[in-house]
């Protein structure tokens, strides 16, 4: 399996192209904020034909860049349908009035084709298979995408702006929700096996057994610990 990511923009924002292979399809991960540059550089360095993008999120950072590439590639935007609306209006996502400046650049909207994911939901794009998690708290719209264990390769979780290294999605922007992330933390990702690795939104890379023993707000909820506030880490996310 091949996963290309870097980070892009004002926030460093990981988007990832996924694919079984080089020169094979491939679905593009959160294209965010001055993202289309690099998902063109990585198409063309390991010669893929994107065939969808997936979105953990509706933020601005997350979804900047998906209209310009969805529309030069002619593939489908996934998205849940809570966080749909901040494709069109991310000042509404942000706190902010209608009419304030966001960064002058960007343009938002939807792409033509915009399809909605479901919790539970299994996508089989470009070879590989996503299951779908509704994970609330970040944003009411949050999803991860889990792919399962292979052969000489471990199950990859991509945790968007749910679960960071050492750290967990801020909650104090509309839509979050302390209580909600610490119950998608709780449903999401403690059952999940400590080999899993974690691609997440922002930050490096991680794996599921090293949040369970150094995160603070996973080793909250799993020691059956849910009240507001009882973790001291600073929380991460636009």
């Amino acid at each position: 399996m091949l996963i290309a990511g870097f980070p892009a923009g004002a926030w460093g924002t990981n988007c990832y192209l996924v694919a079984p292979a080089a020169g094979e399809e491939c679905v593009i991960i959160d294209p965010g904020h001055q993202a289309a540059q690099g998902v063109e550089e990585a198409i063309a360095k390991h010669r893929l034909k994107p065939v969808a993008v997936v979105l953990t999120h509706g933020h601005i950072d997350h979804v900047a860049s998906v209209v310009p590439v969805c529309g030069a590639h002619d593939v489908p935007a996934w998205i849940h349908p809570s966080d749909r609306y901040m494709m069109s209006d991310p000042e509404k996502a942000l706190g902010r009035s209608i009419g304030m400046p966001l960064m002058g650049e960007l343009t938002v909207g939807e792409p033509d084709d915009v399809r909605e994911l479901a919790d539970g939901a299994r996508l089989d794009l470009a070879g590989l298979s996503f299951s779908v998690a509704h994970a609330p708290g970040h944003t009411k719209g949050s999803v991860t995408f889990r792919m399962p264990e292979a052969a000489d390769v471990p199950q990859v979780f991509f945790s968007g702006d749910l679960l960071f290294a050492g750290s967990v999605g801020r909650t104090d922007l509309p839509g979050g929700d302390m209580a909600e992330m610490l119950d998608s933390l709780a449903r999401v990702c403690l059952p999940l096996d400590d080999s899993t690795v974690v691609l997440s939104g922002h930050g490096p890379q991680t794996t599921i057994g090293q949040e369970r023993a150094t995160n603070p707000y996973l080793r909250q909820v799993a020691a059956g610990r849910q009240e507001h506030g009882a973790a001291e880490a600073p929380r991460r996310g636009m």
